[in-house]
């Protein structure tokens, strides 16, 4: 018989709060396969030996098994702490979505020690086919006793305020508008997002600092009064969070987006991971949350903080809800953002059609994210007038929101450029492209994702293009291909293409060269979107080149009611 595999697949040290802990913890994925083959005389014994004489494993290689599995991981993590001198430490196990493997996550608080235990840990469960557990505990408690205990956890205690700001869709933008807001207050505003980090407006580092890094960077200003935290999914599942509190917690909203990745697999888990910033907003804080996703409004329930719920709708049953358990919400009454409070009056603060970022009011996400932003704003305590005049003075051109919503005029002929990474963005992007054509115009998009999709998504990328757009081309992301084949991704978009009925999608190489076959095609009144991931400063280069003007406010709405005069 072959011998199994090592059992220790990755060891990870999560440097703040995280999954599975508000702090600091090490992650182990184990693979499992020798424990899950024992026959079940095996596994009782060895059960025995660690002290779960009444356990019932199950037979090999079932999910019975794979359950007994965890629990006994979890009882060996703390029996091996304990032999080497660690008392009363937390255990979370969960299974995965693969049968023969297992996560086991514990806090830490000197880092070599942390490691060294989640070492021992792995050699125990690789003694097991061929040796005795009381031999293996004794080897694996004496190795943790000599290890070297090694750093403490970094992760800033803030000594400012921190909104922290979190969602599948519109973080980048409803952290831009909370910036905005701070600056307008007159503080000096640290933000940390997906682009760079940015101090008082000025960006200082570039690249993607939506981790602990860049939460880090802006924390260690002395200069910063309020700091702005985007906080994304990857950083949250490879390192945790990088603060220890956070004053507000933005939830935007959760659907799906890199599932199969870094073990989360389905919508609901890429929630719970999203939660992690609701969990440690201090207790006189907020939670911002969008009262129109059941999984978002949910996490008010497991944080220590007062709720804010935020909805188009102002009969939705969320804000009744929140506003009956003493907290806020913000809606829209009669074309107004409006904030609701028990406790005084409704607050109309503007008018949406004046928050440039809805396009009018076109945008039904961009209203989201000001109701979002709006919220967040006034429970991190900004004044009023200042979030007013972040909303108004916050506008959709490259300059204050590059490559969320960008509307350029190339000679009468309209142009998007929207990030649209997932399926709820393409609907926001089709949604608007479709109110800014003329009457006689068509709508145009260069469709595209990045390769760390599932088959099903990207599928539903090219099913939605197709549906919502007149003509479509496809432009590829060669910088986002995260082990895909260029071939692969046209063949999924054309499938779900196919699967509404479009047959002719060409393909082009950059998602320029697409904008560009796509213009060349296009006449005044047109329509042109791009999902644009990489390209974002080439595109722009080009339509200014040509001749583009970006689209204020007023031109915006011009064409929206153009549009809706048809």
């Amino acid at each position: 018989m072959a011998e199994p595999p090592p059992s220790l697949v990755e060891l990870r040290v999560l440097d703040g709060a995280n999954l599975y802990f508000p702090r600091p913890a090490v992650k182990l994925t184990l693979d499992l396969t020798g424990l899950l083959g024992l026959s079940e005389p095996a596994a009782r014994a060895v059960s025995a030996e660690l002290g779960l004489p009444a356990a019932r494993p199950g037979a090999p290689g079932t999910g019975l098994r794979q359950r007994f599995a965890a629990r006994f991981v979890a009882r060996l993590v703390r029996r091996v702490a304990a032999d080497s001198g660690t008392t009363r430490l937390a255990i979370r196990s969960r299974p995965t979505a693969e049968l023969h493997r297992v996560v086991v996550a514990f806090p830490w608080r000197s880092r070599g020690r942390a490691e060294q235990l989640g070492r021992a840990v792995a050699d125990v469960l690789d003694s097991l086919p061929s040796g005795t557990v009381h031999e293996a505990l004794e080897k694996a408690s004496s190795s943790v006793r000599r290890a070297d205990p090694g750093g403490r956890p970094t992760t800033r205690k803030p000594q400012v305020p921190v909104v922290a700001i979190t969602g599948t869709n519109g973080k980048t933008t409803t952290s831009r508008m909370v910036a905005r807001m701070g600056r307008s207050a007159g503080l000096v505003v640290g933000w940390a997002s997906t682009d760079g980090i940015y101090i008082d407006g000025v960006l200082i580092e570039s690249g993607d600092y939506s981790g602990p890094s860049g939460a880090a960077t802006v924390l260690d200003d002395p200069r910063v009064q309020l700091a702005v935290t985007e906080t994304a999914r990857g950083g949250i599942l490879l390192r945790g969070l990088g603060v220890t509190h956070n004053d507000v917690a933005v939830v935007t909203n959760v659907s799906a987006d890199h599932l199969g990745l870094q073990g989360v697999d389905t919508v609901d888990q890429l929630a719970e991971v999203k939660a992690v910033i609701t969990k440690v907003t201090r207790p006189g804080g907020w939670v911002v949350l969008n009262g129109q996703d059941p999984r978002t409004f949910a996490m008010r329930l497991g944080t220590p903080a007062r709720a804010l719920v935020f909805s188009r709708d102002p009969r939705a049953p969320s804000l009744r809800q929140v506003l009956g358990e003493g907290g806020r919400a913000v809606t829209v009454i009669d074309g107004d953002i409006t904030v609701l409070d028990r406790r005084s009056e409704p607050d109309a603060l503007l008018p949406v059609v004046d928050v440039p970022m809805t396009l009018a009011g076109l945008s039904r996400f961009n209203v989201e994210n000001a109701l979002a932003a709006a919220g967040a704003g006034l429970c991190v305590g900004l004044p009023r007038a200042a979030v007013i005049d972040g909303l108004r003075s916050f506008r959709p051109v490259p300059q204050d929101n590059p490559g969320r919503m960008n509307v350029y005029d190339l000679h009468g002929v309209t142009v998007v450029v929207d990030l649209a990474h997932n399926e709820a963005g393409v609907e926001a992007l089709v949604e608007v492209l479709r109110g800014l054509r003329a009457p006689s115009g068509t709508v145009r998009l260069v469709l595209g994702s990045a390769g760390d999709r599932t088959d099903e998504i990207i599928r539903r990328l090219g099913e939605l293009g197709a549906r919502g757009a007149d003509r479509v081309v496809i432009g590829h992301k060669f910088r986002y291909l995260r082990g895909r084949e260029p071939a692969e991704l046209e063949a999924l978009l054309r499938e779900g293409a196919t699967a509404v009925g479009v047959h002719d999608v060409p393909s082009h190489p950059t998602e320029l060269a697409g904008l560009q076959a796509l213009v060349a095609e296009a006449s005044p009144g047109d329509v042109v979107g791009v999902m644009c991931h990489a390209e974002r400063a080439e595109i722009d280069s080009w339509l200014t080149g040509a001749g583009a003007t970006t689209d204020g406010p007023e031109e915006i709405r011009a064409k929206v009611l153009r549009a809706a005069a048809t």
